[in-house]
């Protein structure tokens, strides 16, 4: 009987992820691995930054999810080049799928590629797309306990951006607490609170954004 340790299956992705990280790289292109659980609003924030990143970055967008298209439907509405990537109830994306979909941009027209995730905060932990950021969302009405709770998906982002602000004076959610549980598990990272239907915050993200890629890549 032969077994294979997950561990081995993991080396594997982190050694293809490399390599999507080094091609992205070759291209001059800022890869971005936007997580978070189903609902918290991943698309709406898309949606809301390409707006105010238009003329300053121009985005592609792989979409992952267990069936269905309506996300990348969202994004070619505005015009976003998309891949759709259906993992037929795989909870999470791997550096594989990733390779395979990035094939279908054309990369003269584009300078960042925008994974959105299964919607997860346990599986989408462990693997790594070759992304040269991570970002992950939360929404308010997800509660602030998150972070406590499912602290990997934490832990391994550059960016906590809390969602759905809009709705903090019909809600619980305490924003310092969660402020300062992602300072224990991430110190380096940034919190950013967002409204993407009302526009709030999403400057801020923006010009955050236009940096890091600029720091990244020159």
């Amino acid at each position: 009987m032969k077994i294979v340790a997950a561990k081995a299956i993991l080396k594997a992705n982190d050694q293809l992820a490399g390599e999507n990280r080094d091609r992205l790289t070759s291209l001059q292109v800022f890869g971005i691995n936007l997580v978070g659980s189903p609902g918290c609003g991943k698309t709406t924030l898309l949606e809301g930054l390409f707006q105010r990143l238009q003329g300053r970055l121009a985005p592609a967008v792989i979409e992952g999810d267990i069936a269905g298209q309506i996300d990348a439907e969202r994004m070619a509405k505005i015009g976003v080049p998309v891949v759709q990537i259906n993992t037929d109830g795989m909870c999470h994306l791997d550096a594989s799928m990733i390779a395979a979909a990035a094939e279908g941009f054309e990369y003269g027209c584009i300078d960042t590629l925008w994974i959105e995730n299964v919607g997860n905060l346990v599986c989408t932990a462990g693997y790594d797309l070759g992304e040269h950021l991570r970002i992950v969302a939360l929404s308010v009405p997800e509660g602030d306990d998150k972070l406590v709770k499912y602290p990997a998906i934490f832990q391994r982002s550059h960016a906590l951006v809390i969602t759905k602000t809009d709705l903090l004076p019909y809600s619980n959610f305490d924003v310092a607490r969660a402020r300062g549980d992602m300072r224990r598990l991430a110190p380096q990272a940034e919190v950013f609170e967002v409204s993407a239907l009302h526009g709030d915050g999403l400057d801020a993200l923006a010009d955050w954004l236009v940096q890091k890629r600029q720091a990244e890549l020159g």
